[in-house]
């Protein structure tokens, strides 16, 4: 073997041990087989993952909260008809469907063209790489970013509000964003930025701290806020899961089921849907007979 064949053979080697270093190429992206999409990242390199099974929740599925499901698919069904909508965000107690919302007006809207992308707060970076993923598509995209509040060493908000209103480029017309959290101004608040605040006459000028933290969530133009439920509505919560896990009249109607769901929902020291859909889990799971059991499984594929 001469020196050069041994040279391209080390060299086609060296080729091969590189290559399993490196991130695979992700594949290409079938926007019709898929409706929903999660943004992940390796080893630096950021791709959207399909969600081969997205959460079939319905709006009727979420109870006592219709004024926000109104505002929200209101918001929606104008950014599917391609008339002007808001980026949305959802802020308020936990555990009371804000999450919930987004995805059911996604599942509302699905088979008329929306999308569903759900990004990482500390991916929150990539806006850019994702606008350029979707910038010209037929599609209606919502970004979806759940639980999002930043602490005061966190750069990432800088991208959000770039992407909000902010940037030299334009919002993407088939673009939204939609977050929730349990920060209205996204941010931690301190006693010594109030004391920034500036008195000039009849006028309030608050101190650049403030003004910062709060330039973020403003540049969300639907705000909508949740509030933890009375007893009336959480039992009337846990009775709707209750019935769509299989439970008859009789049984979600009991005095015992009343008396354990509020039991529950004390243990927890919270009355929200969270905790009534957990509630209604356990006890159709364990009061439910076979034959029962097997009918709510069913039933949770049908929905599904």
């Amino acid at each position: 073997m001469s020196d050069l064949e041994k040279f391209l053979q080390r060299a086609s080697q060296l080729m091969d041990r590189l290559e399993l270093q490196l991130p695979p190429v992700p594949p290409a992206i079938d926007w019709k087989a898929n409706t929903a999409f999660r943004w992940r990242k390796t080893n630096g390199r950021g791709h959207l993952q399909p969600v081969q099974h997205p959460h079939r929740i319905k709006l009727a599925d979420l109870r006592d909260i219709d004024r926000q499901k109104s505002l929200v698919e209101a918001n929606t069904r104008q950014f599917v008809e391609g008339r002007p909508a808001n980026n949305v965000l959802l802020t308020g107690a936990r555990g009371t469907g804000k999450s919930s919302l987004i995805k059911a007006c996604y599942n509302r809207f699905v088979a008329k063209g929306l999308r569903l992308i759900e990004v990482d707060k500390q991916d929150l970076i990539d806006l850019p790489d994702i606008t350029d993923l979707l910038a010209g598509r037929p599609e209606r995209f919502i970004l979806f970013c759940d639980d999002l509040s930043f602490e005061a060493s966190e750069t990432a908000y800088k991208a959000l509000k770039a992407a909000l209103d902010g940037s030299i480029a334009a919002p993407l017309e088939n673009l939204l964003i939609y977050a929730t959290s349990n920060r209205r101004h996204l941010m931690p608040e301190f006693m010594q930025e109030n004391l920034e605040t500036k008195y000039l006459g009849d006028e309030i000028h608050p101190g650049e701290t403030v003004e910062e933290k709060i330039s973020l969530s403003e540049r969300f133009g639907l705000w909508v806020s949740f509030y933890p439920f009375d007893q009336d509505a959480y039992l009337d919560i846990v009775a709707h899961w209750m019935n769509s896990l299989g439970c008859k009249a009789h049984d979600i109607d009991s005095a015992a089921a009343r008396e354990a769901a509020l039991q529950w929902a004390l243990s927890r020291g919270s009355r929200s849907g969270r905790v009534a859909w957990q509630f209604a889990r356990d006890w159709v799971g364990r009061t439910a007979s076979a034959s029962g059991a097997v009918a709510s499984r069913k039933s949770q594929r049908g929905r599904r």
